[in-house]
């Protein structure tokens, strides 16, 4: 999977893919940035999936990269991953943003350390019982399965992900076909410090029936439900 090689070295790329995400994205690219490291480049892409909200431009204005792709979250990692150059990728949703030490803890963990790529610890930008309770789920799925999911910000270094082939592209859940991926070439460092998402969609959706959905999608990916079933009960 090549990289391009023009430009200063980078030691990490943070690769967001989004749709119609002008309200989140500049929050998200922002807090990338806001971690300037020595000796550690890092560079900001955001493949745009067809936004008609203004995305491109906003995401552009916080300054990141921006690139034109289809739409579907699988296929707009992968094209990220390939125009990136980073030694290291981090994969972050478009309404999740990265809290202060990021950086130093992804570097610290890559530091002679046989470990093939990680996760932050899942959080919500807003407090209540309800989504204390899923963020519960979260920390109780990482104990028993060590399998984090894409909003806790996954990150995998280079030649991990060229050995893997690229993202997985699949309609749904890639996120938990690259941690398996990742899983079975090494370690999987699950760093304390929260990646913190917006909480609009479960409060939409409701807390119990969103924290439901994704226990029996992970129970279907788990036991090998054709992908494009479980997507089309997702409504993707």
């Amino acid at each position: 999977m090549p990289a391009p090689c023009y430009g200063p070295p980078v030691k990490l790329s943070v690769v967001i893919p989004a749709l119609d995400e002008a309200e989140q994205i500049g929050a998200a690219v922002r807090s990338a940035f806001a971690e300037p490291l020595e000796g550690m480049g890092v560079e900001v892409i955001v493949v745009d999936g067809g936004s008609e909200d203004g995305t491109p431009e906003r995401a552009a204005e916080a300054g990141a990269r921006v690139i034109a792709s289809g739409p579907g979250r699988a296929r707009q990692l992968g094209v990220g991953a390939r125009e990136s150059r980073g030694e290291v990728l981090l994969f972050l949703h478009a309404d999740t943003v990265l809290s202060a030490g990021f950086g130093t803890a992804i570097a610290a963990d890559h530091a002679g350390i046989p470990q093939r790529g990680g996760a932050f610890r899942f959080r919500f930008d807003t407090s209540s019982p309800g989504l204390r309770l899923i963020e519960w789920g979260a920390r109780l799925r990482v104990a028993l399965f060590r399998m984090p999911y894409g909003d806790q910000g996954l990150f995998v270094r280079r030649e991990t992900l060229e050995e893997i082939g690229g993202v997985p592209q699949a309609p749904i859940m890639e996120d938990l076909d690259l941690v398996k991926a990742m899983k079975r070439r090494g370690r999987l460092a699950l760093l304390p410090l929260p990646a913190v998402t917006s909480a609009r969609r479960y409060a939409a959706q409701g807390v119990l029936r969103t924290m439901a959905r994704h226990w029996l999608a992970l129970c279907a990916w788990s036991f090998g439900v054709d992908r494009a079933r479980v997507a089309a009960w997702y409504g993707r």
